[in-house]
């Protein structure tokens, strides 16, 4: 029977020790500006839980909103002030933007020092992204090791997919191709396919971790069949409740970081 890879759980243990922190430092708050741009209904919720974890933690967040028919410089424009702006530490642009926004130039005009998401070609080191990051927790909860085992990483963006492969192979597995799904010891999927993947198409034992996020009807789905899978995977993150708090508490975190390095300056 499938064991669940707990993401709340870890989240909250992430999120404790961010309060704590903050809870001590008897001063100034983290502070991360938002950028909403259009009328997405799952980028207002994405938006309005950070808002919400944001006032848990102690970090203080301000929203910024553009109506879809914005045009590109007046983001950029915000952007540019926010850069400039010493009392904002982070900055969050929520994704996908309309289509008619070049994303790429917009993530590229934040200063790469405030890119929370990490999405930024040229984030410091110490900047992870939170998603990357969940990756890595999820492997840490249950104890897994790359160690000769197979990994297949499912994405429709290659930018995001060899960050995802990156994590992988630091951790020691190989990168197996899709068509040999079946073989892997692991798989990370983001398609947003709302259950692709079936027991059929698995190993027995197989771990997966579902980024993936659909919504079809009031029903919000992952990547992977969860009950169709339960008698054939061995630990599956759920959806909801398996990435998305993870990635909302290591935003935090690198909210703090970013945070505690700027103190360090200002003194």
């Amino acid at each position: 029977m499938v064991k669940l890879i707990d993401g709340k759980l870890i989240a909250e243990r992430i999120k404790d020790e961010i309060t704590q922190t903050i809870f001590e430092l008897n001063g100034p708050r983290p502070n991360l500006a938002i950028i909403l741009v259009g009328e997405r209904e799952d980028s207002k919720i994405y938006v309005a839980l950070k808002q919400r974890e944001g006032v848990k933690v102690g970090v203080d967040t301000q929203l910024y909103e553009f109506e879809a028919d914005s045009n590109e410089h007046d983001v950029l424009a915000a952007i540019k002030f926010l850069n400039q702006d010493e009392a904002v530490d982070g900055i969050l642009v929520q994704l996908p933007l309309p289509k008619k926004f070049n994303t790429n130039k917009i993530i590229e005009a934040i200063d790469p020092e405030k890119d929370v998401d990490g999405f930024h070609p040229q984030h410091p080191d110490y900047i992870i992204s939170p998603v990357l990051a969940s990756v890595a927790a999820c492997l840490e909860e249950i104890k897994m090791t790359g160690t000769g085992k197979l990994a297949c990483a499912l994405y429709n963006s290659d930018v995001f997919g060899r960050g995802i492969e990156e994590v992988l192979v630091e951790r020691g597995f190989k990168i197996c191709p899709r068509q040999d799904i079946k073989k892997a010891d692991l798989i990370v999927s983001a398609l947003g396919e709302p259950h692709k993947i079936k027991q059929d198409m698995v190993k027995d034992g197989v771990v997966i971790i579902d980024i993936g996020i659909s919504k079809v009807g009031d029903e919000v789905l992952g990547d992977a069949d969860s009950e169709d899978l339960k008698d054939k995977a061995s630990y599956i993150t759920p959806v909801p409740g398996g990435i998305g708090p993870m990635t909302i508490a290591f935003l935090f975190k690198n909210v703090l970081e970013i945070f505690n390095r700027n103190s360090d300056m200002r003194e």
